[in-house]
């Protein structure tokens, strides 16, 4: 009986031991809701759809924080710390801070250029010249093509090399090109600027305030006698002249050749007599096509450069008599004038072969329509065997494609 009692007391005696929370009843109210709603989404079936839902919204949270953290950290930190302080490329100095150098290319589209194969730092301004080194196949025609020029521009600012002929340009010669249409001119002494630009068929301020010719209307003076020293180079932009002319009005067969525009080794004494023209006028080769310049009076080539071979017999074009027979001092080469007389409109006729490789006939000799009178060459300032031919009536050189027969 004690020991029971024993028993109970001891089993009083203790605390009775203390009953675990459940989990469940301790969550908070927002899980309950929580648990509460997908209970429902799932008893709906659309708990695959609710997954997939809300994964596609929390990577959209996702980037758009990161896109925040890199914003602020790029824009409001270090970059904005550091937006004082000048870029110092390959190098750095006490205020500034050091950088890679550049490498010619940035790797975003849009910021930089790739480097070019030249530099814009030896190019001349808009106002000054360029040379150009003549290549082969060139012509004046596709020179000023590639600088947007008109062909007498080039002859007009390269006298000294062309001679106001177009058929004179040779590889490897180096021609002035300048920015714009016009002309270049020597000034000589004595010259006057009003008469300079009359002749160039523009104004004297278009001289003085053109910024490559260096004048000042303030330090040019007197017109008449303008401070330009001897020697120098002006450029009339839009500028135009008369072309020099080597052939025209050679001389008549009665006359001394000191006369002869056409000058050089040829020149032949005064002739009395001889054959007069037909009035008609040959091919004065054997070959027929026409293997360089057209006859072009707006680039002063006003004859024709008929195509052949070395060697290639020479006619004259109609009978009459050898006026000039020799070399010529101007490009020619070797040259050959007939003189025919005169044509029923009482003006004098000529003809002119140039660049022959021989000469078959002597000055003062009649020649007969079709003899032959010499040898196609490429004497002279001349790019490869052809015959310059060229038909002179009275004072007008004649498009000979209008008279001959073809």
């Amino acid at each position: 009986m004690d020991d029971k009692r024993a028993s109970q007391d001891a089993l009083n005696d203790n605390p009775s031991p203390r009953r675990m929370p459940d989990p469940a009843e301790e969550r908070p109210q927002l899980l309950k809701g929580w648990d509460y709603l997908w209970e429902r989404i799932t008893r709906l079936g659309l708990g695959d759809v609710a997954l997939r839902v809300g994964s596609a919204m929390v990577t959209i949270a996702l980037i758009g924080l990161i896109i925040w953290v890199m914003k602020g950290f790029f824009l409001g930190g270090e970059m904005s710390m550091n937006a004082a302080a000048p870029l110092q490329f390959g190098g750095s100095d006490e205020e500034g801070i050091p950088l890679p150098s550049y490498a010619g290319s940035a790797p975003i589209e849009g910021l930089s250029r790739l480097v070019e194969t030249h530099t814009d730092a030896d190019s001349p301004s808009r106002y000054e010249f360029i040379e150009y080194e003549v290549q082969t196949g060139d012509s004046i025609y596709a020179i000023a093509e590639k600088f947007g020029l008109t062909p007498s521009t080039i002859l007009f600012c390269n006298y000294n090399t062309l001679y106001d002929n177009p058929a004179f340009i040779s590889p490897g010669e180096v021609l002035q090109i300048p920015p714009t249409d016009g002309v270049l001119y020597t000034w000589n002494e004595g010259d006057g600027l009003n008469g300079v630009a009359k002749g160039l068929n523009v104004t004297p301020e278009a001289i003085i305030n053109w910024p490559a010719n260096n004048l000042s209307a303030d330090t040019i003076g007197d017109y008449a006698h303008p401070n330009i020293a001897a020697g120098t180079q002006i450029f009339a932009p839009g500028g135009t002249k008369v072309f020099t002319d080597w052939t025209m009005a050679l001389f008549t067969r009665d006359e001394a050749a000191t006369s002869s525009s056409l000058w050089g080794q040829g020149k032949c004494a005064a002739v009395i007599g001889g054959f007069t023209g037909t009035g008609t006028y040959e091919w004065p080769t054997s070959d027929h096509y026409i293997s360089g310049y057209e006859y072009s009076p707006e680039t002063n080539h006003w004859g024709i450069d008929i195509g052949g071979k070395t060697g290639n017999p020479i006619y004259a074009t109609d009978s009459g008599v050898v006026v000039y027979a020799g070399w010529n001092d101007v490009g020619y080469g070797n040259v050959i004038a007939i003189d025919h007389g005169e044509n029923a409109d009482g003006k004098t006729v000529q003809s002119v072969y140039a660049h022959l490789s021989s000469i078959a006939v002597g000055c003062g000799t009649s020649v007969y329509q079709g003899d032959i009178i010499g040898y196609m060459g490429s004497t002279g300032r001349s790019t490869g065997p052809h015959l310059h031919f060229e038909l002179i009536i009275g004072s007008f050189k004649a498009n000979p494609h209008a008279y001959l027969g073809e």
